[in-house]
């Protein structure tokens, strides 16, 4: 357990550590990108074959060719809930072949050594199973090497499990509040049973309007306002300067579905080398399916 002793060594342990814990996030970050972008390309293969095999896709279409480009499995995303299956399996696999290697060479048991696993993997770390620190091992340099690739493996694997497991929390928790949501609405629509829409005809209500309008009209100084709180209709103008943000709006999501994609947000991705960000979060982001509506 090798640590500084000196005042100059744990000085230095300072800033080498701030250049050293970033370097590593932005390493772990990059195998993140690298192994979602991976299993995307293997999962579409997939996709676009069984596609095929069931005859909804014309068979002289070719990944290469330019009539693929304008096939409509140009948007497609895997799953989240399948890219996290997939690195479950991985980390499992791995887990149970470094305990594999654990077990006779540590003289750990079967199950420690899965714990060990698990504790090293996602940087716990508490330090009662500790692995190299006997003086003297048989192959002592394959295992020192097989040891530091199953760490780095590890790591990397459970760190981009740990961030996939994340967005089905996020998707969960967004479930949850949608659900309160609509009963906290429900509730208040049953108890205030004439709230309903704005303009909407009731009988005796235009006596209403008018009397609540008439008590209203010194009130207010905009006369559109007081249009508004009074019940009544607003005029065309109104309406229009209301929704130019909303035709504006949608006037870009169908050109980008004509399109197929946003091209700004590629350019962008081109030119920086990232999608869309540095963080966990923003590389997952729009590259699976479930991140692409709720960001």
């Amino acid at each position: 357990m090798t640590t500084p002793a000196t005042v100059l060594g744990k000085v230095f342990l300072i800033f080498y550590g701030l250049f050293g814990c970033a370097g590593t996030i932005l390493f772990f970050n990059l195998f993140l990108e690298r192994i979602i972008s991976l299993l995307a390309f293997v999962m579409k293969a997939c996709h676009e074959r069984r596609l095929r095999r069931n005859g909804l896709l014309p068979p002289t279409v070719r990944r290469g060719s330019s009539i693929s480009d304008v096939d409509s499995l140009v948007g497609w995303k895997p799953s989240v809930y399948h890219v996290m299956l997939i690195l479950g399996i991985f980390a499992i696999t791995l887990s149970c072949c470094a305990s594999a290697m654990y077990t006779p060479v540590e003289e750990w048991n079967y199950i420690d050594s899965l714990y060990y696993c698990f504790v090293t993997f996602s940087t716990i770390g508490f330090g009662d199973l500790v692995s190299s620190q006997n003086a003297v091992y048989k192959y002592q340099g394959l295992y020192r090497f097989g040891n530091f690739m199953f760490i780095l493996l590890g790591v990397c694997c459970i760190y981009s499990l740990f961030n996939v497991i994340s967005i089905v929390i996020k998707q969960v928790l967004n479930w949850i509040l949608k659900k309160l949501r609509c009963r906290c609405c429900n509730k208040c629509h049953k108890s205030n049973p004439r709230l309903g829409r704005r303009n909407a005809i009731t009988p005796g209500a235009r006596f209403r309007r008018n009397k609540f309008s008439m008590e209203t009209e010194g009130n207010y100084d905009s006369d559109t306002e007081g249009r508004r709180l009074s019940g009544e209709m607003i005029s065309m103008r109104d309406l229009t300067a209301s929704n130019k943000v909303s035709l504006a709006i949608l006037q870009k999501q169908l050109s980008e579905t004509a399109n197929g994609y946003p091209r700004t947000v590629c350019i962008n991705t081109r030119q920086n080398g990232f999608s869309g960000g540095v963080g966990a979060l923003a590389i997952m982001n729009n590259r699976l399916a479930e991140t692409s509506d709720s960001r």
